[in-house]
C-alpha cells in the first residue's frame, strides 16, 4: 500500500449491491470514488508461462565428481598399460615368439578398444541428434518458424537416409521444401510423411513385447526368471526402437536411454497412469476369467507396453503433433484379446 492509496477500514457486503462492480485489473480506478470494486486473481492455470525459463536451475560451478572419476579412469589406464609392457617384456625375455604373440594381441585389444569407443561416440552423439531434433521441432511448432523448419525437415532427411522403407516418404517430402508452407505445418507434414510408418511399426514392437513377457511370466515357475526376462525384454525392445527411429545406441547409448525413459515415465506419472487403467480394466469381470498367473502376466505384459511408449515418447526425432499418440488403452485390448485367444 503506497502513499497514493488511501486506508481503507474492513467491511462486509453483498455480491449482489449495486455499489459492488467485478472489473479487470486494467479498468481499475475508472468509477466513482465510494464504490466497492472486485478484481478477481488470475486462476493458476491461465498465468503466462515463459517456455525459455528452464524447470531446474542450471548446475554451475567446478565438477569435482566428473574430475574424481576422470582421474581414477586415467589411473586404470596407466596401470593397465603398465602391465601390458611388462608382461610384454617378460614374454620377450622368456621366449622372443611369445613376446611377438603377446605384443600381437595387444595390439588386437588397442585397435578394438578405439573401434569400440568410436562406435560408443557415434551412438551417443545420434542419440544427442535425435533428442535436439525433438526439442528443435517442439519449438517450431510453438514459433511456426519456415527457415527453421527447413533445417528441421533436412536434418531429418539425412537422418532417415538409411532406412530403406521411408524412401517414398523421403522424396515426397524433399519435393515440398520449395514450396510456401508455414514452419508449424511443414513440421506436421514431415510428420505424417516420414513418422507415419515408423509408428505403425513401433506400435507392432511394443504390442509384441507386452505379449511376450505376458506369456512367459504366466508359464514360468520361478519370480526371478520373470523379472530377468522383463529386464532383458524392456532393453532388447528399448534398444529395437531406438535403432527403428534413426540411433544405434551401444552399451554407453543404452545406458543413457534407460536413464531417460525412466526420468520420462517419473515426469508423466506413466506407472501411476498404467496402474489405474490396469485396475479399471480388470475390475470389470475380466480378472474373474483369468487365473492368477494369467493376471500376473497380464499385468507384467500392460507395464512393458507402458515402458514401451516411453520410450518411444524419448526416441522419436519429432514430437506427436499430427499423428495421434500411441495409447496403452488399444494394446490393452490387443493384449487381453491375445489372452482370450489362448484360452
Amino acid at each position: 500500500m503506497n502513499e497514493k492509496t488511501p486506508f481503507r477500514r474492513p467491511a462486509t457486503f453483498k455480491l449482489d449491491d449495486p455499489g459492488v462492480v467485478v472489473m479487470d485489473p486494467e479498468d481499475s480506478g475508472r468509477f466513482a470514488r465510494g464504490t466497492i470494486q472486485i478484481v478477481p486473481e488470475a486462476e493458476p492455470a491461465q498465468l503466462p508461462v515463459t517456455v525459455d525459463t528452464p524447470l531446474l536451475p542450471v548446475r554451475r560451478g567446478f565438477r569435482w565428481g566428473a574430475l574424481f572419476w576422470g582421474g581414477i579412469a586415467g589411473l586404470v589406464l596407466l596401470g593397465t598399460g603398465l602391465g601390458v609392457m611388462n608382461l610384454i617384456q617378460d614374454l620377450f625375455a622368456r621366449n622372443e615368439g611369445l613376446g611377438f604373440l603377446g605384443l600381437a594381441f595387444a595390439i588386437i585389444a588397442a585397435v578394438s578398444l578405439v573401434v569400440v569407443t568410436a562406435r560408443e561416440a557415434i551412438g551417443l552423439a545420434r542419440l544427442a541428434t535425435i533428442e535436439k531434433l525433438h526439442l528443435r521441432a517442439a519449438e517450431v511448432l510453438a514459433s511456426d518458424d519456415r527457415a527453421a523448419s527447413r533445417t528441421i525437415v533436412a536434418d531429418l532427411l539425412k537422418l532417415a537416409h538409411q532406412t530403406p522403407q521411408l524412401a517414398r516418404a523421403r522424396s515426397t517430402l524433399q519435393s515440398h521444401t520449395d514450396d510456401i508452407i508455414d514452419g508449424a505445418d511443414m513440421i506436421r507434414l514431415a510428420e505424417r510423411e516420414l513418422m507415419a510408418p515408423l509408428d505403425e511399426e513401433a506400435r507392432r514392437l511394443v504390442s509384441a513385447a507386452a505379449q511376450r513377457v505376458s506369456v512367459v511370466t504366466a508359464v514360468s515357475p520361478r519370480a526371478a526368471i520373470d523379472v530377468l526376462f522383463v529386464f532383458v525384454s524392456a532393453l532388447r525392445l528399448i534398444r529395437q526402437l531406438a535403432r527403428l527411429y534413426g540411433g544405434r545406441p551401444g552399451t554407453l547409448g543404452m545406458i543413457s536411454l534407460m536413464r531417460r525413459v525412466i526420468a520420462h515415465l517419473a515426469i508423466t506419472g506413466g506407472m501411476a497412469a498404467s496402474d489405474s487403467l490396469i485396475q479399471q480394466m480388470l475390475g470389470h469381470g475380466i480378472a474373474a476369467k483369468l487365473s492368477q498367473r494369467l493376471g500376473e502376466g497380464v499385468l507384467n505384459g500392460l507395464l512393458t507396453a507402458r515402458l514401451g511408449l516411453a520410450a518411444i515418447d524419448v526416441t522419436r526425432p519429432l514430437p506427436f503433433n499430427a499423428l495421434p499418440r500411441p495409447a496403452l488403452a488399444d494394446l490393452a485390448k490387443d493384449l487381453l484379446r491375445k489372452r482370450e485367444e489362448e484360452e
